[in-house]
């Protein structure tokens, strides 16, 4: 009798993973902020929080048989919102500035991935079927938000590079085309690509999420917070049954 594989607890990494992807990162900005800013609840009290909901979200994640989409990004989104508002406290509140918080995060993700690959031989998302795996997972996807927050800061704001957060916005777009032609490069990793893309769609909802919340006078929409975070979460509920059902017919098909 053929053993049964081991059970994957990540989705497939399809253009749908991108866009929901893409849209609890946006989300995280504006809940982020509205919980430190508009609630004026500050960066380490939001901090705080987020982080406290984050371990709760992962916990279940790892304990759970298999995967559940809802819980799935719901982790997500937790490691978005405590990214940012991390970021603005190690960026604004402690005084590291963009630069800095910017490298001191990079540091972390490569250490991370370096000792996850030391530790199981790959860092892949194909081979996370183990709770250890998945702790080096989500580890490096929490330092990978908080590292795209301070990249998406320090590129848009003008104690930074200033470019606005419409001109960041697609800089961004355009570094994840670039991940996007790489993948039909046969001798690119796709690891090194997945993980360059994952940290990359983060400073892109950073932009895009700023943008929707800021005032006009700032460049921004002047959109609340509240509204834009309800749109980008019922975006994000119709992106997974898509997505749910997608997954659901492939695999009815291929056992068929």
């Amino acid at each position: 009798m053929r053993p049964e594989a081991p059970l994957r607890k990540v989705p497939e990494v399809t253009l749908l993973f991108w866009l929901i992807k893409i849209a609890a990162t946006t989300l995280g900005e504006t809940a982020g902020d509205a919980v430190t800013m508009s609630m004026n609840l500050g960066y380490l009290t939001g901090t705080a929080i987020f982080a406290a909901l984050f371990v709760l979200a992962v916990r279940a994640q790892i304990s759970a048989r298999r995967l559940h989409l809802i819980l799935f990004w719901a982790v997500i989104v937790a490691t978005t919102t405590v990214g940012t508002t991390l970021a603005d406290l190690l960026d604004r509140s402690v005084g590291i500035g963009y630069v800095g918080g910017s490298l001191i995060l990079l540091i972390l993700v490569i250490g991370t991935l370096s000792i996850w690959h030391r530790a199981l031989g790959s860092v892949s998302v194909s081979s996370i079927t183990t709770p250890a795996a998945e702790w080096f997972y989500w580890t490096t996807v929490l330092f990978s938000q908080t590292l795209g927050t301070a990249l998406g800061d320090w590129t848009a704001d003008e104690e930074g590079l200033g470019l606005g957060y419409q001109s960041a916005a697609l800089v961004f777009a355009g570094g994840l085309a670039l991940v996007a032609a790489g993948y039909f490069a046969k001798r690119v990793s796709r690891a090194l690509l997945f993980w360059t893309a994952f940290v990359l769609t983060r400073p892109l909802g950073a932009t895009l999420g700023d943008w929707l919340d800021k005032p006009l006078g700032s460049g921004g929409m002047a959109m609340s917070r509240y509204t834009a975070s309800a749109a980008l979460l019922l975006i994000m509920v119709v992106l997974i049954v898509v997505d749910s059902r997608m997954q659901r017919r492939s695999s009815l098909n291929a056992s068929g």
